[in-house]
């Protein structure tokens, strides 16, 4: 019931942010906005909360859990966004990708893995915490970068309407985008270092096979690909927002793929 409230909460979120797109700010709306996705990500964290003291495993196994998990992380970079003033807009390219991954789950349904987990504990909270922290990096570029497209798209064509105005400055949005792939790249290296430390000292193999190992070093990759294109010559703002925009696609994309073809049981992030 927690985690159905938090996507009306995530639905009535993105009603307010679509009127300051269409209308412009006016009166409350943004503060609005902001109290209501707040109030989304809240409750999304007691619904993940109760799901671990009720089941006694983070929810991060059966396939619905696992989306919702990863919808939280979107939430988490919003929350992170709204006291930036302006920056708190990029909350419109996130919402929507939170909203299909948490109705998905609710779907699928949230429900604990039949399987045993092995790897628990403190270690286990700090890699996921790690790389919860890495996808929300990647999460806020790629809604910074979707943006930046939106926004270099208007002042090409020279339509300065309420998109242009409503939508932050070309700067902030390379920045944000910047900022949020510097540390996303350190969260997920980390992240990738202590799970192998783990597995190497209890299992004697870095398991390079292992589908979320596959997964985990894709996601590195793309961080290093977008990397590459910020140091590019000629427009690299534009094709690094670009290839934000596309690998945060892929990192998700591969996600899905190996989970369902997985079985969507076990252990995976």
């Amino acid at each position: 019931m927690i985690h159905l409230s938090a996507f009306v909460f995530y639905i009535g979120a993105l009603v307010p942010w679509i009127y300051l797109l269409v209308r412009g700010p006016r009166g409350h709306s943004a503060l609005i906005a902001s109290g209501l996705t707040a109030v989304a990500v809240a409750l999304h964290a007691m619904a993940l909360l109760d799901f671990w003291l009720t089941y006694g495993e983070l929810p991060l196994g059966g396939l619905g859990a696992a989306l919702s998990s990863l919808s939280f992380v979107g939430g988490l970079a919003l929350v992170a966004m709204l006291p930036l003033k302006e920056v708190a807009r990029i909350a419109l390219g996130l919402l929507p990708f939170v909203l299909l991954l948490q109705g998905s789950a609710l779907i699928l349904g949230i429900e604990p893995t039949p399987l045993d987990l092995d790897f628990q504990g403190a270690g286990f909270v700090l890699h996921v915490g790690l790389a919860f922290l890495g996808l929300q990096g990647l999460a806020i570029a790629s809604a910074a970068g979707l943006l930046y497209l939106i926004q270099h798209h208007e002042l090409k064509v020279k339509r300065l309407g309420r998109v242009f105005r409503f939508i932050p400055a070309l700067a902030t949005l390379e920045r944000v985008g910047r900022i949020g792939l510097s540390v996303g790249f350190v969260a997920l290296s980390l992240a990738l270092v202590l799970g192998w430390a783990w597995t190497v000292q209890n299992r004697g193999s870095l398991e390079i096979d292992d589908p979320k190992v596959v997964w985990a070093v894709l996601s590195w990759v793309v961080f290093l690909g977008i990397f590459a294109t910020r140091r590019s010559r000629g427009t690299n703002e534009y094709r690094s927002a670009l290839a934000a925009v596309i690998g945060f696609g892929i990192v998700i994309g591969t996600y899905l793929a190996l989970r369902i073809t997985a079985g969507g049981t076990g252990l995976f992030l």
